[in-house]
C-alpha cells in the first residue's frame, strides 16, 4: 500500500524530488540499472518521486497508458488495453509519490474541447486516485493511490488548463472528506514563458510546486555566472517573478531542476561543487523550494550527488 504520510512540504526550501521510471542511464542489469521503486523510497536523501510517465490519457480502450521502462517487465496488461497492471509498485515508505503525465513520447496533443479534458481528468482520477467501491476502471497500482499529479508536456498541447483544474477540483473534494494532502505540480523548461505549458502557467491553474528544467536550454545551469550581481541568461529570477506576479497560487514553490549526471541531459549538468553556489543563489528567492533531479538511474550512479544536494539545501 502507498503510505498516507507524504514528504513534500510546500513551505520548505529543502525538498528534493527525483523522477523514477525511465531508466535514462540505460544500464540493462546490475546496480546502475533502474531498481524497484521501493529501493529509492528507502533513501533519506529524497522526498518526492514523480513516476515517469503516463504517456497517454486516452489510449487503446480509452484507457491511460503508462511506461516505466525496465520496470514494465514486472507488469502485465489489463485486457483490451495497453494499460499496465503494476500493483507490485506499492510501498510503505514516507515519500510523496506523483504520477507524471506527458514526457517526450506523449503525442495526444491535449484535448479537442474543455469537456473532453474534464472527462480525461476523470479517467486519470479513477485510475490513479483514491479507490472507490463503485469504481470499475482498471487500476495499475491496485487499491493504492498516488499523492498527486505532475504535468510534464514537452510539445504543444491544448485544453490542458481544464484538465488540470478538474484534477485540482477532485483533489480538493477528496481532501475535504479524507484529510489527505494532494499535490499538483508542473515541469516547465526554463525559457519563459514555457512553450508547452503556458496555458496552465498563465494564472489559470493552482499549482503547489513547479520544478523548472534548467537543462537542455540556453538558460540552463551552464549559463550561471558565479559572483555576478545579475545573471545574463540563467533565469531563476524570472521564475520567481512568475511565482509572485502570475501564478494563481502566490505561495507556489519553484524548484531548481538539474540533470542527475553528465549523461542525463544534452547540456546543463554541473558537478556538486559547481551546483552548490547555484543553489545558494536560488535560496535568496522567496519562492525557492528545493531541487528536482532527472532521474533516479542517473543520480544513483553518480556517487554522493543526491546526498550532497540534500546536505547543501540544509545549510543556510
Amino acid at each position: 500500500m502507498f503510505t498516507v504520510e507524504a514528504r513534500l512540504s510546500s513551505s520548505s526550501a529543502q525538498n528534493v524530488a527525483v523522477y523514477w521510471g525511465q531508466n535514462s542511464y540505460g544500464a540493462t542489469s546490475g546496480p546502475f540499472s533502474q531498481q524497484r521503486l521501493a529501493v529509492y523510497c528507502a533513501n533519506s536523501a529524497l522526498d518526492v518521486i514523480p513516476l515517469a510517465f503516463s504517456t497517454a490519457i486516452h489510449d487503446e480502450g480509452m484507457k491511460p497508458k503508462i511506461n516505466f521502462a525496465n520496470a514494465d517487465n514486472n507488469c502485465t496488461l489489463f485486457p483490451g488495453s495497453q494499460l499496465l497492471n503494476c500493483s507490485q509498485l506499492g510501498y510503505t515508505y514516507a515519500k510523496t509519490i506523483l504520477l507524471s503525465i506527458g514526457g517526450a513520447t506523449y503525442a495526444e496533443g491535449g484535448f479537442a474541447s474543455p469537456e473532453d479534458a474534464t472527462n480525461g481528468a476523470d479517467v486519470i482520477w479513477r485510475t490513479f486516485g483514491p479507490d472507490r467501491i463503485d469504481n470499475t476502471d482498471p487500476r495499475p497500482f491496485g487499491s493504492s493511490a498516488v499523492d498527486g499529479f505532475d504535468m510534464d508536456f514537452e510539445a504543444a498541447v491544448i485544453n490542458m488548463g481544464p484538465f488540470a483544474n478538474r484534477l485540482r477540483s477532485l483533489m480538493m473534494e477528496d481532501a475535504a472528506l479524507s484529510g489527505k494532502q494532494w499535490y499538483l505540480t508542473a515541469a516547465p523548461q526554463c525559457p519563459y514563458p514555457d512553450f508547452a505549458e503556458n496555458e496552465m502557467l498563465n494564472g489559470s491553474v493552482f499549482f503547489d510546486v513547479v520544478w523548472v528544467q534548467f537543462y537542455n536550454n540556453y538558460c540552463g545551469l551552464q549559463s550561471f555566472q558565479k559572483g555576478a550581481t545579475r545573471q545574463a541568461s540563467f533565469n531563476f529570477d524570472v521564475w520567481d517573478s512568475w511565482a509572485t506576479n502570475v501564478s494563481k497560487n502566490p505561495d507556489v514553490k519553484v524548484m531548481l531542476g538539474v540533470p542527475g549526471s553528465a549523461t542525463a541531459a544534452g547540456s546543463g549538468y554541473t558537478s556538486l561543487s559547481e551546483l552548490t553556489p547555484i543553489m545558494d543563489y536560488c535560496k535568496r528567492f522567496r519562492s525557492f523550494g528545493g531541487v528536482m533531479v532527472w532521474d533516479a538511474s542517473q543520480a544513483f550512479q553518480n556517487g554522493n550527488f543526491l546526498v550532497g544536494i540534500k546536505g547543501s539545501l540544509g545549510e543556510s
